[in-house]
């Protein structure tokens, strides 16, 4: 067990910490920027007219896409649903907007399978090895799916330092505690010597609702953003995550 400190907070008796992937370690905006304009665009070919709508949807904002909007923190399972909605309005049944919807989907990930993983933030591999080093178990509890955890891992190497490779592949999505209470049990430690790290509302309310000993919210570079402010502390940089010495 350690003792973490960040921005004046400690977190005693530490076991284990849990990862957001998107926004958190991996720089992702811009490849899923991209995969919200190709899914929606692919929707619109067969809809005429959803594209736009969908791209709002999504949180798809010019050259950005919004931290708090669905295609940030929601599951694929959770964009294709928004998506078949929007396509309804149209007229059509539902079980067809939710054929067309992962049609459309299917199609963008075929077309985006082999490109390049989206780079980790600066630094964040320093501190993985520094917490591993320490003697923590490391998890990483995605949104994505976990083939998609286990690319990135594999991808950036990250297996010396990461215990548990874990994305939503069910029903189950974040905010909802069990994910963050399976990803303990995988680990074999108990949420009260966890810690959460991630960027979205989602992650620290799922945190905190599993009862994790600490839920630290990460925006890159500006820490103080408003819907970071449930979180026990936010942080600006992964390395703002310091080990008390004995």
């Amino acid at each position: 067990m350690v003792n973490i400190k960040c921005r004046g907070i400690t977190f005693s008796n530490i076991e284990a910490v849990i990862f957001d992937k998107d926004g958190t370690l991996e720089d992702s905006q811009e490849f899923l920027r991209l995969l919200g304009i190709k899914r929606s665009r692919l929707a619109d070919a067969q809809i005429p007219g959803v594209g736009e709508p969908l791209q709002m949807a999504f949180g798809i904002e010019g050259g950005s896409i919004d931290p708090t909007g669905l295609l940030a923190v929601g599951s694929r399972r959770e964009n294709e649903i928004v998506a078949a909605g929007y396509i309804a309005e149209t007229g059509r049944g539902w079980l067809e907007s939710l054929s067309i919807a992962r049609r459309a989907f299917d199609e963008a990930d075929e077309m985006f399978k082999n490109s390049a993983v989206s780079p980790l933030f600066v630094g964040s591999l320093e501190v993985l090895k520094y917490l591993s080093e320490a003697g923590l178990k490391l998890g990483i509890l995605s949104a994505a799916t976990t083939e998609v955890v286990q690319k990135f891992v594999k991808h950036h190497a990250l297996g010396d330092y990461i215990q548990l490779e874990m994305g939503v592949d069910s029903t189950v999505h974040k905010p909802d505690p069990k994910l963050f209470l399976q990803a303990c049990e995988k680990l074999g430690v108990t949420p009260a010597a966890t810690l959460m790290v991630g960027d979205s509302a989602g992650d620290i309310q799922m945190g905190k609702n599993a009862g994790a000993a600490g839920c630290i919210g990460i925006c890159w570079g500006n820490a103080q953003v408003s819907y970071l402010e449930n979180a026990d502390v936010a942080i600006a940089s992964l390395d703002e995550i310091k080990i008390l010495a004995d």
